[in-house]
């Protein structure tokens, strides 16, 4: 039987330093509320038609389960969320606080899943929701009832689980099992989880209820990828993550991160078309208003960019060299680039003088790269069509056409 490239790359690289006995997990779901949350983003505001065109593309790529919004902020909102229910065939949420007039908003709306959440931290309960632990878990206990009571899927949120004492948010997450949620979401509110103290905190939930663990991380440290595969490894079926990363203060665990690492560094299976996640980030992008940095994993400018004279000479022979191997720019719908700069060799600027039909001698490559680098260290960016000027001025000649 033939091994396909992908598979092959999969199976040296599991062979390596970093290779498992066992897979840490094999099937995962995303649950995407870039639009609730990464909403939730100062300055970002979606209009019903942005809506509508992010949740259509996630519905196509087979996201899991879309949060469309909070149904009861608004009338714009709530028909928001209708549409994409209506005109969806994934799983979409609406998000509900442990109020009866949001938990009906939720249901009427139509969605298949109601996401309520009460705050469990003291912190929270004193200072934001000014209540008591007792009156958290009964209004916990009365709106999951309500929500299984008109037959809809329920997932239940202890809001700032990573800090709220430990008793209380197993007797909580207790009391919602008993009367039927269906999911159990683990939310890093504040962003100050560790990979293995949230993986800790997933097995502990784990023996307090039998519906399934979801999680939600927030990026206030850089680890929300991290505690979401964390929360993975430890047994959660589900991570909630937004395009990009965009949400409250530093964001959210980033889908494209998240989706990426669980498929080519977990060789899980998750049954998202990849390719599209280029063209996901970009319209995400554009909507936001929120530029994403060069340096952004997977989908940044220089994700799969190379200026080194040693790492494009590595790339250029064998793109395993200094890339993963196990991710590709295909993968995502990306393409490989060369810069040309300061640090670029003679392999990268041989390849773009052939690619535009020149026939340098090595000579003439050595110029025209020592060119490149000079102009490149004044911080100037040096184009092909730079490149080409230079390739004129040094008297390289085209290759002839063979008739």
């Amino acid at each position: 039987m033939r091994i396909s490239l992908r598979q092959r790359r999969a199976i040296d690289f599991f062979q390596g330093t970093l290779a498992v006995k066992e897979p840490e997990f094999t099937e995962v779901r995303i649950f995407d509320t870039t639009l609730r949350d990464g909403e939730q983003s100062p300055h970002v505001s979606f209009s019903y038609n942005d809506k509508i065109e992010i949740a259509t593309l996630l519905d196509e790529m087979g996201t899991h389960v879309i949060e469309a919004g909070f149904p009861v902020n608004s009338k714009a909102e709530f028909e928001a969320v209708r549409d994409i229910s209506e005109g969806t065939e994934t799983t979409v949420a609406g998000l509900a606080r442990v109020i009866e007039g949001d938990i009906l908003a939720a249901i009427d709306s139509g969605v298949n899943m109601v996401h309520v959440f009460a705050s469990t931290s003291d912190v929270q309960i004193e200072d934001s929701m000014h209540s008591t632990r007792e009156e958290v878990v009964e209004k916990s206990i009365d709106s999951v009832k309500l929500v299984k009571d008109a037959g809809v899927e329920c997932m239940f949120s202890p809001m700032d689980a990573t800090r709220t004492d430990l008793t209380f948010l197993g007797e909580v997450v207790e009391a919602v099992t008993e009367v039927g949620a269906d999911w159990i979401n683990i939310p890093d509110t504040c962003g100050v989880a560790t990979p293995t103290r949230f993986g800790d905190l997933i097995r502990f939930v784990k023996e307090h209820t039998e519906a399934y663990i979801d999680v939600h991380t927030h990026d206030d440290f850089g680890l929300a990828t991290a505690n979401a595969l964390a929360g993975f490894e430890a047994g959660a079926h589900q991570a909630q993550v937004s395009v990009n990363g965009i949400g409250e203060r530093a964001g959210n665990a980033a889908y494209e991160e998240v989706v990426m690492a669980a498929i080519a560094v977990y060789n899980a299976n998750l049954g998202i078309d990849t390719s599209r996640i280029m063209e996901l980030s970009s319209i995400v992008e554009d909507i936001s208003g929120i530029a994403k940095p060069p340096n952004k994993a997977i989908v940044g400018d220089n994700a799969f960019s190379h200026e080194s004279g040693i790492h494009a000479a590595g790339v250029i022979e064998n793109s395993d060299t200094f890339e993963p191997g196990v991710m590709t720019p295909e993968m995502v719908g990306a393409r490989r680039q060369f810069v040309l700069g300061k640090h670029t060799g003679t392999h990268a600027v041989r390849m773009y003088l052939r690619e535009a039909g020149f026939d340098p001698t090595e000579t003439q490559v050595r110029d025209i790269t020592r060119r490149v680098k000079d102009y490149g260290a004044e911080k100037k960016r040096v184009t092909k069509r730079e490149l080409m000027r230079f390739a004129r001025e040094g008297n390289v000649f085209r290759e002839k056409v063979k008739e």
